[in-house]
């Protein structure tokens, strides 16, 4: 039997990584060690990572590197069920090692795991799909 897959919001996600809340790092502490493990699933949407790394960067002024590596150890857990979660961390890592935003980082990464050609005026994306596209 399938287990059930469950949506965690940025909030949520926010207060497991940021701890920022006693009752309610517990919870998510809880649950994602679940995750974790293996024994619950989950779906980082890719709007909600791309949020996570905004409020992260902006809000709270974590480095980009510290806010990449922390969303992409999430998306490492053996009960993540990201389709696309091999393209989510090559944007993360996008994000930590540059300059460009969040959103940009993900269609460089898309574009080179799926072999797709991104059309785009702006020059840094397209030089950073090419370097994404040369990574194995």
């Amino acid at each position: 039997m399938k287990k059930p897959v469950a949506l965690p919001d940025t909030n949520y996600i926010l207060r497991y990584l940021l701890q920022d809340n006693e009752s309610q790092f517990a919870e998510t502490s809880a649950y994602f060690e679940l995750v974790r493990s293996g024994k619950a699933s989950a779906l980082l949407l890719e709007a909600v990572v791309v949020e996570c790394l905004y409020v992260l960067t902006k809000h709270y002024h974590v480095p980009r590197s510290e806010a990449a590596a922390s969303i992409s150890g999430i998306l490492l857990y053996k009960g993540i069920t990201n389709l696309d979660r091999d393209a989510l961390v090559q944007a993360l890592s996008l994000f930590g090692e540059g300059t460009l935003d969040a959103v940009d980082c993900v269609l460089a990464a898309k574009s080179a795991a799926d072999g797709l050609t991104l059309l785009t005026f702006d020059k840094a994306l397209a030089r950073c799909s090419s370097k994404a596209k040369e990574k194995p």
